[in-house]
């Protein structure tokens, strides 16, 4: 399901999906149609998800919408993960999945953004978001450092 579909098309699908022309759609049809465009749930989680054995076309829509609005966040959440990873990788300059004081300090300084005389050292830096006490950062406590510095 494409968040492109305007509300003719939606329409248009319900009314496929609609087969007795009651102006409901059952969950057996609705699982149906979710099997067929790649998203697969058992029964259960469908009757739990939806909370009603069928949906009128207004349901059916905010259903849809709902749908959209989880794949978008999603979709947000990989690439965020995504950009982290690559930044990940700049500071862990022996490729050995963690960053170290002197490695975060050489691409700090490198960046222009790292001073002598700044008072903070990059070990206490590390110490604050290294969650296991082994002195270096691993991949998730750099994302909780940045998830937390930008926002």
């Amino acid at each position: 399901m494409s968040s492109s579909l305007n509300s003719n098309d939606l329409s248009r699908i319900f009314a496929k999906l609609d087969r007795n022309g009651d102006g409901l759609v059952s969950l057996a049809e609705l699982d149906w149609l979710l099997e067929r465009v790649g998203v697969h749930t058992t029964m259960e989680e469908l009757e739990s998800l939806v909370q009603k054995p069928c949906l009128d076309f207004d349901e059916f829509l905010f259903f849809y919408e709902s749908l959209c609005d989880s794949k978008k966040n999603e979709d947000e959440e990989k690439g965020e993960e995504s950009d982290l990873a690559e930044a990940f990788k700049v500071f862990d300059l022996n490729n050995d999945g963690f960053i170290s004081s002197d490695e975060l300090q050489s691409v700090l300084s490198r960046l222009g953004l790292w001073e002598e005389k700044g008072g903070r050292d990059c070990q206490t830096m590390i110490c604050a978001f290294d969650t296991n006490s082994d002195g270096l950062l691993d991949f998730e406590e750099f994302k909780c450092m940045m998830l937390l510095t930008i926002s």
